[in-house]
């Protein structure tokens, strides 16, 4: 502190900034190894397919290459993990590289660059507050100004106090939060109290403000961390649920009533690829806040899968370009807590539930019979799972809506009623995943999809009985006009 003359509370804020990008990091790293393995796994089953299918092609040379690099990565990780290395690059390590090749980067020289380089690494810098100090921070104290705006009072390092020991910032707005902050600055106050020793003493309470600004190209930002107190939950799970299904491209939505019968689906666009992070995050909150919206409503609450994206990543070596793509743009992780923070502002409950087979159980028991789409099946699913329903087979034949209009059909196992019903759905699925193949091979999602019989069981849930009435067997003698009016 003394070097560089700077207060306590000042290096208490740059220490807890630090020492929790750090615990990030080390918490992640487990997360990265394990999802680099499988990655290295999935690669190495593609590579050995293309060697038998297109030995000396250039897409088996691609995949040896992305396969080297997987396992270059994997043993980088591990070796930081053994030797408990922490790699922290203030300014982007991208912007560090560009000191390489400075024409390629559009600098005329070194000096140009490290101005760059500088100005990012003093982009930002964090004021930490606490509960028992004035206005929840020592450092910057915030004041509702006549006009509705927020003043804050900045307090200087020791090594800039020639021009004053605070800096005054004045006509302060946040198009976010405002009432929490309003509502957390006027609970700060002096009580009286007792020490320890039974001394009389004072004592400031209240809630805790951090501060944390940002430059950008356009100015300074300012972000206001505040405890928010929890909302009176308005939703009920004896009126229902809506189950929600994270996909690359969109939400899907499906409400129900207190019975688990469906009551409405909807679509929420999400399309994240091609967007900047702040476009991406604007999309994102504008579809966590439409749900909570509908939810709050509602008065039900909202389920969500626990999922992890690890796996679907992981078998991006096979995936078509396209939905590689949309797969690797999609934050998944963002998208659920966006949903938990829009849900619990609003007084919404969130329920998560294992998602085993909800896309299975949605395809198959839902989707035809109801009309409606995969993805909005597994919502109907994840619904009824979070009000801990029923998920018996509800149809006679395997018949899954496919993405050309079509559809495809399949037999169904026998259950063993002895045996967990996901057990069931695990055979299910490997013949879903099978009469897909088919599908694809045959070329029939290429093609215009046929027309559905009209006595197909799988156009409305209501099946024809194969029963016969008692005495159907027995001649019947009636004329011909008589025969309708025969009640059966």
């Amino acid at each position: 502190m003394p070097k560089f003359d700077i207060t306590a509370r000042q290096f208490n804020a740059m220490r807890i900034g630090l020492e929790g990008k750090i615990d990030a990091i080390k918490e992640r790293r487990p997360e990265l190894i394990a999802e680099a393995e499988k990655r290295i796994r999935k690669a190495a089953k593609v590579v050995a397919k293309l060697e038998t299918k297109a030995p000396g092609s250039n897409k088996l040379h691609q995949k040896k290459r992305r396969l080297a690099t997987l396992q270059n990565r994997l043993a980088a990780l591990k070796a930081d993990q053994e030797a408990g290395t922490v790699r922290i690059c203030f300014g982007s390590k991208k912007l560090f590289h560009a000191q390489f090749d400075l024409q390629a980067n559009g600098y005329a020289d070194h000096e140009e660059w490290k101005a760059d380089w500088s100005r990012a690494r003093a982009s930002q810098f964090f004021v930490l507050g606490s509960q028992d100090e004035t206005a929840g921070c020592q450092s910057c104290q915030a004041t509702l100004a006549q006009d509705g705006t927020l003043s804050l009072q900045l307090r200087l390092p020791n090594a800039m106090v020639t021009s004053g020991k605070y800096l005054n910032i004045t006509g302060v707005c946040f198009a976010y939060g405002y009432a929490q902050i309003k509502a957390a600055l006027a609970t700060s106050q002096r009580i009286h109290t007792q020490t320890k020793d039974g001394k009389p003493t004072v004592k400031r309470i209240g809630t805790a403000l951090s501060y944390r600004f940002v430059r950008d190209d356009k100015g300074w930002r300012i972000f206001v961390s505040v405890e928010v107190r929890p909302v009176e939950q308005v939703s009920r799970q004896e009126l229902g649920a809506i189950g929600v299904d994270l996909n690359a491209d969109h939400l899907a939505v499906a409400e129900t009533d207190r019975f688990g019968n469906l009551i409405g689906t909807r679509r929420i666009d999400l399309i994240t690829y091609g967007k900047t992070q702040d476009q991406a995050k604007a999309l994102i909150g504008d579809a966590a806040v439409a749900l909570a919206a509908q939810a709050q409503a509602a008065g039900k609450p909202i389920v969500l899968e626990t999922l992890n994206f690890q796996k679907k990543k992981a078998e991006l070596e096979t995936t078509d370009p396209k939905q590689a793509r949309l797969l690797s743009s999609f934050a998944c992780n963002k998208v659920a807590s966006s949903i938990k923070a829009a849900a619990f502002r609003a007084g919404v409950e969130i329920i998560e539930v294992n998602p085993a087979y909800t896309s299975v159980i949605g395809a198959v028991n839902y989707a035809q019979a109801k009309g409606i789409s995969v993805h909005q099946g597994a919502a109907y699913a994840i619904a009824r799972r979070g009000l801990g329903l029923s998920e018996r087979l509800t149809v006679q034949m395997g018949l899954v809506p496919a993405r050309n209009g079509g559809h495809v059909t399949f037999d169904l196992p026998a259950r063993n009623r002895s045996k967990h019903v996901w057990s069931f759905w695990s055979k299910v699925r490997t013949k879903l995943k099978a009469a897909h193949v088919a599908h694809f091979r045959c070329g029939a999602h290429k093609t215009a999809p046929p027309p559905l019989p009209l006595a197909s069981p799988g156009v409305c849930p209501i099946w024809n009985s194969t029963a016969r009435s008692r005495g159907a067997n027995r001649s019947q003698n009636c004329s011909g006009n008589v025969w309708p009016d025969v009640p059966f």
